[in-house]
């Protein structure tokens, strides 16, 4: 129970930080340029959002917490509620939240790949995944969320080429941000699709 209230006291936390820094950002894009409404973004908004991304990324305020980022993006362009804001990521060379976590999800495998093993290393069977991160077998929703399970099977959807670049930590973090900003995912099941 203590850890339940210490977590919704933490996105609490969070929601104001990110409320204040969206604020912030409407009162500074009528006097400042997009590229400094930017910088108020990456200094006030994105740390926050981040820290910890990787945890919960997956869970149940990510979507009460994209809404804000959305809001955010659309303010820094001077644009309606209605307006979409796939376009807007691209153009301001911002990640969504979504993307964002499978960026910290692969990084965390390219620089911790020795926890993880090959299929090939698992049987002996020849097949067209036999270079993929072996998926371990799992019932549990809460172990299908966590970052292990998570960053494998997002590892396993990447393109051949990004995989392979994956050796090098530094040139796989500019291919794997190249690939989010080009696709711009807002869900799980987009990226999955993307394949």
């Amino acid at each position: 129970m203590g850890d339940t209230l210490s977590w919704n006291n933490r996105t609490d936390l969070l929601m104001k930080k990110l409320s204040t820094a969206c604020y912030m950002i409407r009162n500074a894009t009528t006097y400042m340029s997009v590229l400094s409404s930017k910088m108020i973004y990456q200094a006030f908004f994105y740390l926050p959002m981040s820290y910890g991304i990787i945890f919960w990324g997956n869970s149940s305020c990510s979507s009460t917490i994209f809404s804000m980022h959305k809001k955010t993006i659309r303010i820094m362009e001077g644009c309606g509620n209605r307006v979409s804001c796939r376009n807007l990521f691209k153009k301001l060379q911002i990640l969504p939240l979504t993307s964002q976590h499978k960026l910290y999800l692969l990084m965390f495998v390219v620089q911790y790949k020795n926890l993880f093993s090959t299929n090939t290393e698992n049987h002996n069977i020849d097949t067209r995944q036999r270079n993929n991160l072996y998926l371990p077998q799992a019932c549990l929703t809460i172990y299908q969320k966590g970052t292990y399970y998570s960053g494998i099977k997002i590892f396993n959807n990447l393109p051949l080429e990004s995989k392979n670049v994956a050796r090098n930590q530094k040139k796989s973090k500019i291919a794997l941000k190249k690939l989010l900003y080009t696709y711009s995912f807002f869900t799980m099941e987009e990226y999955l699709s993307q394949s």
